[in-house]
């Protein structure tokens, strides 16, 4: 169903601006009114990393006159195989102040909003406030589901996006505009298992992928602002990469939904970290008093290496991943071994077994499942193979 045009339109285009969106103009369903309605919004995008960097550029160049990047992180050399709003010599710069000066390449008639600071329950309704949209990048469960809430509570329609590998979804949800229209915990009630699910840093993601879901993504705000077209509220978009294949779900408001049903439970802004759980109850508990540093890991192979200690170090990542890095001395055996329960064929009885993987979050969990197997003086290494070549061997490539 068409919705009304979330913004007001300007008072004028200027002659340049009229030369600018001449494209814009002559389709009919967007002319000179829709194009002063994108004049005269005000856009928040979430990130301005692989979803983000393509949805500002479009924002910007379909002429969203004010632009909010809500970003925190800093340009690395691993973000430039997707996230095309920064360049070589944006490295180690503010990833917000690099897209603004990306983005003023692009149009200078965009007003550029930074907020670089990482969005928490004391900000995010100050942030969000004043803005007509969002538009959602963000990376992890816990920060999808207060932008959700928050934007519910405000009373904000947004754009939600997620990448991973070759798949990509997205949906508007916008409970405000309509009474049927669900939210985002309508679609996902509940954030999947920790470790279940691993972010794009963790599993990867087709750089390509990013441009194809965030031009959907505004191709939704353009139509929201416009008020042209039928938007995706009560619908999700799935585009598999690999198979060409794109698919369209109903979504249908969940009257049981914990934030927006009929008798709502989640009546303000949460514990989300809680809420999602980086990682299993089951992994905190083993991994107490259970981590070791790479420090400590360089004596123990140093001892290892004398003669004087012995123990089998087991790398939990996958096999393209131990291709790129690796901490010298390491056995590759995969998480799934481990929760196949194959791994533990694999270990010897009288060594103490050290688990790592990329960050410290996959060992974790498969340290639960080594001292629930009878190995009760087992370790796993906090911050894995990252905090390994930043601490310990700089000349290996970090990912």
């Amino acid at each position: 169903m068409p919705y009304p045009a979330l913004v007001e339109p300007a008072a004028e285009l200027t002659v340049d601006e009229v030369r600018r969106y001449s494209r814009h103009l002559i389709i009919p369903d967007v002319g000179m009114t829709g194009q002063k309605r994108l004049k005269n919004a005000k856009v928040l995008v979430i990130g301005a990393g692989g979803l983000g960097s393509p949805a500002l550029l479009y924002l910007a160049a379909a002429g969203v006159h004010t632009l909010g990047i809500a970003e925190f992180d800093e340009v690395d050399e691993s973000n430039l195989q997707r996230q095309i709003i920064h360049g070589q010599s944006d490295i180690g710069k503010s990833k917000a102040l690099s897209a603004k000066e990306s983005i003023a390449e692009a149009n200078p008639y965009v007003n550029v909003i930074l907020h670089e600071e990482r969005l928490d329950n004391d900000n995010v309704m100050q942030v969000f406030e004043g803005y007509d949209l969002i538009v959602d990048g963000t990376d992890n469960f816990a920060t999808r589901y207060m932008v959700n809430d928050a934007a519910y509570f405000l009373k904000i329609p947004y754009v939600w996006g997620s990448i991973y590998r070759f798949d990509g979804q997205a949906s508007v949800f916008a409970p405000s505009m309509a009474d049927d229209a669900p939210c985002y915990r309508c679609l996902y009630p509940e954030p999947p298992p920790p470790g279940m699910v691993p972010s794009c840093a963790e599993g990867g993601v087709l750089g390509v992928l990013c441009a194809s879901i965030g031009s959907i993504q505004v191709n939704e705000a353009i139509k929201l602002i416009t008020g042209i077209g039928e938007p995706a509220v009560g619908k999700l978009v799935i585009y598999d990469a690999l198979e060409l294949e794109w698919r369209k779900l109903k979504v249908r408001k969940d009257p049981n939904c914990a934030l927006c049903g009929d008798n709502p439970t989640v009546t303000g802004l949460i514990d989300y970290d809680t809420f999602c759980g980086a990682v299993s109850e089951e992994a905190a508990d083993a991994a107490a008093g259970s981590t070791i540093s790479v420090v400590q890991l360089e004596h123990m192979l140093k001892e290892r290496a004398e003669g004087t200690r012995d123990f089998v170090l087991v790398d939990v990542r996958e096999p393209n991943e131990y291709e790129i890095n690796k901490i010298p001395g390491s056995v590759l055996i995969p998480k799934a071994d481990f929760l196949n329960g194959s791994a533990l064929e694999q270990l010897p009885s009288d060594k103490q077994i050290v688990m790592h993987c990329k960050t410290g979050v996959r060992s974790a969990e498969t340290l639960a499942i080594v001292k629930g197997a009878g190995y009760a003086d087992a370790v796993h290494v906090g911050g894995g193979v990252v905090a390994w070549v930043n601490q310990v061997d700089p000349s290996q490539p970090s990912y």
